[in-house]
């Protein structure tokens, strides 16, 4: 796929880690997306950052990890490969990752653009994990983090606790929901059919979820 002219120049960054059983094949089949939208015939040919100061996409073997620094040109269809992406990551963590992901407009330019034109720059933050629950996980601690960073101009972190009791009763409301939808549907127990809740789902309650 060649990307001369993109519009974008889109950056994903992210770390994420895997389980102890999976192998470089499977990462290369959960990463297609990327680097066949990137032109490449592979991950190692496509691994490489459209900027040679960037790590570009690398596994750790040693530690299960997979690190992303990674800059493709592309255009809005790349969300697509993303959401794939994310469906192929899900497979294969051990628990939940945020994924940051950086669209920035090449088009615009600041000194010879109109007073009110603004750059069609854009920011995503993707999530991946085994289950909701780890996902969850991942969105609680990160709003958390901002919601505290944000208050500490203001308050002592000692008082914030019944902030984040707060926004753990939304997170508890939402997984209980969750699980409650993927109850709708499945067979009565003991009647012996196989019923499914989908991929990750029910599962154990994120933590400090109560």
């Amino acid at each position: 796929m060649s990307h001369y002219n993109a519009p974008f120049e889109i950056h994903v960054h992210g770390q994420v880690q895997l389980r102890a059983d999976v192998g470089f094949d499977q990462i290369q089949e959960a990463l297609r997306p990327l680097w066949k939208y990137a032109g490449a015939r592979s991950l190692a040919d496509g691994a490489a950052s459209a900027y040679e100061e960037e790590p570009g996409i690398q596994f750790d073997a040693k530690e299960h990890v997979l690190q992303v620094c990674w800059t493709v040109p592309g255009d809005e269809d790349f969300r697509q490969s993303l959401d794939e992406m994310c469906m192929g990551l899900n497979e294969l963590a051990e628990q939940g990752a945020a994924i940051e992901v950086t669209f920035y407009d090449t088009e615009f330019d600041e000194d010879e653009a109109d007073d009110d034109a603004e750059a069609r720059d854009d920011f995503v933050m993707l999530f991946v994990g085994p289950t909701p629950a780890a996902i969850m996980q991942v969105q609680r601690d990160l709003l958390v983090q901002d919601v505290v960073n944000l208050m500490e101009r203001h308050f002592d972190g000692s008082e914030l606790g019944g902030v984040v009791s707060e926004i753990d009763k939304l997170f508890s409301q939402r997984f209980d929901a969750l699980v409650n939808s993927l109850e709708i549907g499945k067979p009565p127990r003991g009647t012996g059919g196989q019923g499914g809740s989908g991929h990750g789902g029910g599962g154990r309650r994120p933590r400090h979820l109560h």
